[in-house]
């Protein structure tokens, strides 16, 4: 692993719907049916508008899941004209290609078939496993079972998708549960090759959730977790981080080598009260640590040719351009 750099991808986020069906203890995304619960496809526009400007090369599209069950989201979804919320996330991932911006997609547990289905309009997918451990913040999510979620990492596998995963360190889970996850992980990537990076994120707590008098997880936590999943993870798979979260350099320090996505517009809407740093803040607080801008989807995928032709052109086109300014530093 390069200790002397880091890689980062320059998004945009862009939350669909706060409507979920999970009711996670911990979570201050999840709304109910209210103004603003859904967006539109002009406020869409007008974002990934900002992201070319801004020279993003990302829109992450994330979605409460599966929030066609919950009562009376159906009738908004229908008034802009679509009967599923993959149905909308496809269009507006066309959007963002027509604007040069990769789409990647957080839409929670979906079936094989709707995967395949938003395969050609994105350049990789993600699901964070969180735990494989049966604990109590999870008592009201369905989709938080470790077994429906490690399912729909195994079938992005068979389907050829570059994807992200990951873990919540702090919310119940023990040591034990940690390594179990990320044996779980390392698992899945020896049988298809297909895990680009995994998040080691530490819970932070949140006003009106069921943990907000809990705290997060220690330095020394953080620094273990991160050490254990560069020891059990192929050394292929990135360990990623979120700088807005925790102090980058020190789990850079323990083994971190990426910080994700970092919008320089939009916010964090999982993490909403931890603003992102902007690069100058980021290359100050990890020097002399360098950072070095990525795609959503990692080179080695590119050249394995794990995209559809629909967005062949911009993935060159954009992996080019960075290659260039990457040189020309």
């Amino acid at each position: 692993m390069d200790r002397k750099r880091v890689t980062f991808s320059r998004n945009l986020f862009i939350p669909l719907t706060t409507v979920c069906r999970n009711n996670c203890h911990y979570c201050s995304f999840r709304t109910g049916i209210q103004e603003g619960c859904l967006l539109s496809k002009e406020e869409v526009r007008r974002l990934l508008e900002l992201g070319k400007e801004r020279s993003c090369t990302e829109a992450l599209f994330t979605f409460g899941e599966h929030p066609e069950e919950v009562p009376g989201f159906l009738n908004l979804l229908s008034g802009l004209g679509f009967q599923s919320i993959l149905d909308f996330c496809i269009e507006l991932s066309k959007e963002s290609i027509r604007y040069g911006i990769l789409p990647h997609t957080n839409a929670g547990v979906i079936t094989y078939t709707e995967m395949e289905k938003l395969k050609p309009y994105n350049a990789s997918m993600g699901l964070m496993l969180e735990t494989t451990a049966d604990i109590p913040a999870h008592t009201d999510s369905p989709g938080k079972n470790p077994k429906i979620r490690l399912r729909m990492i195994e079938e992005a596998g068979q389907l050829r998708i570059p994807f992200t995963t990951g873990i919540l360190v702090g919310i119940g889970e023990t040591r034990d549960d940690r390594i179990q996850s990320l044996l779980e992980i390392a698992n899945l990537h020896r049988k298809y090759n297909h895990i680009q990076e995994v998040i080691i994120q530490n819970f932070c707590p949140k006003e009106r959730t069921g943990m907000q008098d809990r705290t997060g997880p220690e330095r020394e936590i953080m620094c273990d977790t991160i050490q254990l999943a560069r020891d059990i993870l192929p050394q292929d798979v990135a360990v990623q981080v979120a700088p807005n979260l925790f102090d980058p350099k020190v789990l850079i320090e323990c083994g971190a080598n990426d910080l994700g996505g970092i919008s320089p517009f939009t916010s964090d809407h999982i993490n909403p009260e931890h603003p992102w740093p902007t690069e100058i803040e980021l290359l100050n607080a990890i020097a002399p640590v360098k950072l070095q801008e990525r795609l959503c989807i990692y080179p080695r995928y590119i050249e394995k040719g794990w995209f559809s032709p629909l967005i062949a052109p911009l993935i060159k086109e954009l992996n080019a351009k960075l290659i260039n300014e990457q040189e020309v530093k």
